[in-house]
């Protein structure tokens, strides 16, 4: 095996993917940052949550929001619900694993507020769920997805915004979902302090 030549295949893979999310995402994307925008405007709040790498995709989103992006600004209301160890394990164990973002979503959820949603395959349980219950309190749902969109896909209403990356392995979708990530921060950033570009 040439080993470089494999490196570099990762570069080639990564960039065709960015390029072809682009095309089919900027449009959706920019709606996202509106419905964002538009929650945080009107003292409403975001709610993230995913698993695994997604969990920690969640968690940074979250942290720019609440810390800053790029720029110095007020904190925003955020919370990531795979980041209490506490509620994670007490609703998994009384509850199951399924349960640990809907009993929160539930908890503080209101309507006007968004829940970001990440699953890179669209079929995880605990997010799914964690969909319904969004929906169940008037919330919209932001969802970033890859392989098709999976049971998520199909499950989001015409108010909800669909982040499917285009791609069908785990770590381009991943890599895509940050950049997504950031452009949702970039783009409330320019809403609230003016665009820089």
């Amino acid at each position: 095996m040439d080993m470089t030549a494999h490196m570099a295949s990762h570069f080639d893979d990564a960039v065709d993917t960015f390029k072809a999310s682009a095309r089919e995402l900027a449009a959706p994307l920019s709606v996202a940052v509106e419905h964002l925008f538009g929650a945080l405007a009107n003292n409403n709040k975001i709610l993230a949550c995913g698993n695994g790498g997604s969990a920690a995709d969640a968690q940074h989103f979250i942290a720019e929001l609440v810390g800053r992006f790029e720029r110095d600004r007020l904190p925003l209301a955020g919370i990531a619900l795979n980041t209490d160890t506490s509620i994670l394990t007490a609703v998994g164990n009384d509850y199951g694993f399924n349960a640990v973002f809907e009993r929160q979503v539930n908890a503080l959820g209101q309507p006007g507020d968004v829940l970001v949603a990440i699953s890179t395959s669209g079929n995880s349980p605990n997010v799914i769920k964690a969909i319904e219950a969004a929906h169940d309190r008037e919330m919209t749902v932001i969802a970033l997805t890859g392989k098709g969109g999976g049971e998520i896909g199909g499950m989001l209403s015409d108010a909800d915004i669909h982040l499917c990356v285009p791609h069908d392995r785990t770590m381009r979708i991943q890599e895509v979902h940050i950049l997504l990530l950031h452009a949702l921060c970039d783009g409330i950033d320019a809403l609230l302090l003016g665009d820089t570009l």
